[in-house]
């Protein structure tokens, strides 16, 4: 059947979807309509279901964000992949475009990040603050241009626009990220910000689990294929 999802890996406990720029993970007070709920509907039609399907979100990205997204397809999966997630067994790797280089090639980020709600923005401090939780990346540059850096980052903890935020820190803002002090907007109202792989040991059958996604069509992410 024909879908606008792109499924990047799918068994019995599992789905994994590519996600693309704009779309939201779950549905909140200011969106009614979600990845979440086209992966339910998908596996209704699918697999002719006569209720809705059980479907659990494991972890999201920000709206802007593309990658690999992660659901539960059964009530098991989903509480130990919940656990996988908050004891840090799950291995995330995201690419990121800037136009800065970073200070080192290479290297270990680790900040205090506080949140704003009413600007949905966190704030990186270089010394333990109020309320600042301890945030830490590891990150690389993979490749340069003329014009811009592929920096791949490997999410140590998992904060509210943690990368956006630590790379911004450091003078990387993120190709299109207005928010945290990139000049333009990118087309297509997105941020060059890719969730590229996530590994992990799968939570029913205990095989090694390794999801790639393919990055986006267009923009600068054409040159990095």
């Amino acid at each position: 059947m024909k879908t606008g999802l792109e499924i990047l890996y799918e068994d019995n406990h599992i789905i994994a979807i590519n996600k693309a720029v704009g779309e939201l993970v779950q549905a909140d007070k200011e969106c009614s309509h979600s990845l979440e709920d086209s992966v339910k509907s998908f596996i209704k039609e699918r697999d002719k279901k006569p209720s809705d399907a059980f479907l659990g979100v494991v972890h999201r990205l920000d709206r802007p964000v593309s990658g690999v997204v992660i659901f539960a397809k059964t009530s098991k999966a989903l509480t130990r992949l919940n656990a996988m997630f908050r004891s840090g067994q799950m291995h995330k790797v995201y690419h990121a475009i800037v136009k800065n280089p970073p200070p080192q090639d290479s290297g270990l980020l680790t900040h205090y990040l506080t949140r704003s709600e009413k600007q949905n923005k966190s704030y990186a401090h270089s010394v333990s603050v109020p309320n600042g939780k301890e945030s830490r990346l590891r990150y690389r540059v993979a490749a340069a241009s003329s014009s811009f850096f592929l920096v791949e980052v490997e999410l140590l903890t998992g904060r509210h626009h943690q990368i956006r935020c630590q790379l911004s820190k450091i003078g990387c803002p993120i190709k299109g990220d207005l928010k945290y002090g990139y000049e333009r907007s990118n087309p297509n109202g997105g941020v060059s910000l890719h969730a590229r792989s996530i590994s992990f040991i799968h939570p029913v059958r205990k095989a090694e689990i390794k999801i790639v996604a393919p990055y986006p069509v267009g923009d600068v992410w054409e040159h990095c294929r």
